[in-house]
């Protein structure tokens, strides 16, 4: 069963072009761990709540975009070992993100319906 690890995130919008630079770049070094696929989605109609939503969940500011990712992976045994292997690349550690990584909010999830 597919197995989706999914990340909520703000990005100061003028850094859109650095965001889609670091995205691209760390999309390959995840699909060489065994993932099947990885969308990156920039908010274009992210509405505010009456009680949360999804700028409250990561302290968005008013000059950030909310960004969504996730990681499509054959399996939990596969994302495990993939995440293993993320944690300890060189290149992944090298890398300066075009966002405040301590509000972003992530997690793993398995999948129970697929159309």
């Amino acid at each position: 069963m597919p197995y989706i690890d999914a990340t909520v995130m703000a990005v100061p919008t003028v850094r859109k072009d650095a965001w889609l630079a670091h995205a691209r770049e760390v999309e390959p070094i995840i699909m060489e761990t065994g993932a099947i696929g990885v969308v990156d989605a920039w908010g274009d109609d992210v509405p505010e709540g009456k009680v949360t939503d999804f700028r409250r969940a990561v302290q968005a500011k008013a000059d950030e975009t909310i960004v969504l990712g996730w990681i499509i992976w054959p399996d939990k045994a596969t994302r495990d070992a993939g995440w293993e292997i993320l944690m300890r690349d060189e290149r992944l550690n090298a890398l300066d993100p075009p966002f405040d990584g301590k509000r972003m909010i992530f997690g793993g999830f398995q999948v129970v319906g697929e159309d």
